[in-house]
């Protein structure tokens, strides 16, 4: 991996973190909201679809620097170089 490609994937990682600590923060004040006032109950006016919504993005995300990250295109990139192709008979 080069430089570039490095500090390209380091702020994704940086990105990814910063937002999934806001988005803790701000799941607790929402869900620590409703406790106190009137228990869990979910609500789609009180906040609860935004986290849902933000929790797929995440997901999303998560799995897009984690399990897809440029390590696994490179295998499967080799793979398919390595493959034989064999050529037309006209």
């Amino acid at each position: 991996m080069d430089y570039n490609r490095a500090h390209n994937r380091v702020q994704q990682l940086k990105k990814f973190y910063k937002n999934l600590m806001w988005f803790g923060i701000i799941a607790a004040i929402i869900i620590g909201n409703d406790l106190i006032k009137n228990g869990m109950h979910y609500n789609i006016l009180s906040g609860h679809l935004i986290l849902t919504i933000w929790a797929i993005f995440l997901t999303i995300k998560a799995f897009s620097l984690f399990v897809f990250d440029d390590s696994w295109e490179n295998e499967i990139m080799n793979k398919e170089l390595k493959k034989d192709k064999k050529p037309i008979d006209l």
